[in-house]
């Protein structure tokens, strides 16, 4: 919020989006605040393999609110399977190693919660202030869920001191993955509408597997072999623009 405001006041586009205040704080409620709550807490009982397969059920959620608008085109059989593949290259990319053990279905379902804000917070917006700058949307988002969230900044504060890689590394996803990936986010969905832009799931869950495999040198698995063309595949169906 403190890089994109600014940039969203400068550029004029603040002033255009705070007249949409109130869909806005819809916006930051099913997209920042309820859905970051539950990823977190979720966390804490289910394996990050299982949590990266269940949010790219965005993808599916999004189809699905967007048909219930109108938008027919979503069902179009090439999407569908372009999704289906997709969705089993993600399966298999988180690998079957991840289902192992007890895994708290309360935790699934809260995933599974944070997946249908997530596609119907994007839906809502485009709809209720469509060509409006997602800079200047996001960044006042941001601030209304930082407000959100400022009690828990006193409440929770915990009783040890915090390593400069801790601080450095929330401010990197504060800029990198929230603030800027949101704009271009944004910037792609107004080319090619919310629901193909939410395929955008899938391609995290490939990344993030492919860094996991460079940085931490996590295990190149048959699963990630197999699974990550399949992701690759199944993006490239499902977001082709579909003639009329």
């Amino acid at each position: 919020a403190v890089i994109l405001v600014p940039i969203a006041i400068y550029d004029k586009s603040f002033f255009i989006a705070i007249k949409g205040w109130k869909y806005i704080a819809v916006y930051a409620l099913f997209e920042m605040v309820i859905p970051w709550i539950l990823i977190g807490t979720a966390e804490q009982s289910i394996s990050s393999g299982l949590a990266g397969l269940l949010v790219a059920s965005v993808p599916i959620f999004s189809t699905i609110i967007t048909s219930l608008h109108g938008d027919k085109s979503v069902w179009h059989p090439r999407r569908l399977f372009g999704m289906g593949v997709g969705f089993l290259g993600v399966f298999l990319l988180v690998g079957i190693e991840s289902f192992t053990g007890s895994s708290d279905p309360i935790a699934i379902l809260m995933m599974l919660g944070a997946s249908i804000g997530y596609a119907y917070a994007v839906i809502f917006i485009s709809r209720k202030l469509p060509g409006v700058s997602g800079v200047a949307i996001n960044g006042i988002a941001m601030a209304m869920t930082a407000v959100f969230y400022s009690p828990a900044l006193v409440l929770l504060w915990p009783d040890r001191p915090i390593s400069h890689n801790a601080i450095y590394s929330v401010i990197a996803l504060g800029i990198f993955s929230t603030g800027i990936a949101f704009s271009i986010f944004f910037t792609v969905m107004d080319e090619i509408g919310p629901a193909r832009a939410s395929l955008v799931t899938y391609m995290n869950t490939a990344f993030a597997v492919v860094l996991g495999v460079l940085i931490l040198s996590e295990p190149l698995t048959i699963g990630i072999i197999v699974g990550l063309p399949l992701v690759l595949i199944g993006s490239y169906l499902a977001s082709r623009k579909v003639n009329a």
